[in-house]
């Protein structure tokens, strides 16, 4: 498995509860754009519509290499592929407060271009410190049982 991208912004925002792999419809110059390593998925969101699943707001760059065929928006939609399954079970917890899909990573499997989804619940601002605050401890902890060896 050969990570492309992380959205390590999402496990700061939101506590993570399940997580689901999905494949995603892409162009061929969007592939090669991804082998090149130019994703971001920071602010990047999933929504259902119509009883599937859509990937908003991830910027993939346009390849630079394509020339004028390849003349698609870097942000546009991206549809997932998921069972039906699985994409009614995430529409019956969605629909409870307060829960929203989050993509996590962006990876290849073999030749497929994978991407992982969480199912989130938003984190409040104190939570937000307290999470902060324990990787400040455990940084500390390892400085000084790295002073101690």
């Amino acid at each position: 498995m050969n990570t492309i991208a992380y959205n390590r912004y999402a496990s700061y925002e939101y506590f993570i509860l399940e997580k689901y792999e999905a494949g995603i419809v892409l162009e061929g110059s969007e592939v090669k754009s991804l082998r090149a390593g130019n994703c971001n998925l920071k602010d990047s969101f999933c929504i259902i519509r119509e009883g599937q699943l859509t990937l908003k707001n991830a910027h993939i760059a346009v390849y630079d290499k394509s020339g004028a065929f390849s003349t698609k928006d870097s942000k546009r939609d991206r549809k997932l592929l998921m069972h039906r399954f699985e994409i009614d079970k995430i529409v019956g917890k969605i629909n409870e407060k307060g829960y929203t899909l989050v993509p996590i990573s962006l990876y290849f499997s073999g030749s497929l271009v994978k991407i992982e989804l969480a199912l989130c619940k938003g984190k409040q601002n104190f939570d937000k410190k307290r999470t902060i605050a324990e990787r400040d401890q455990k940084r500390a902890l390892d400085r000084q049982l790295k002073d101690y060896r």
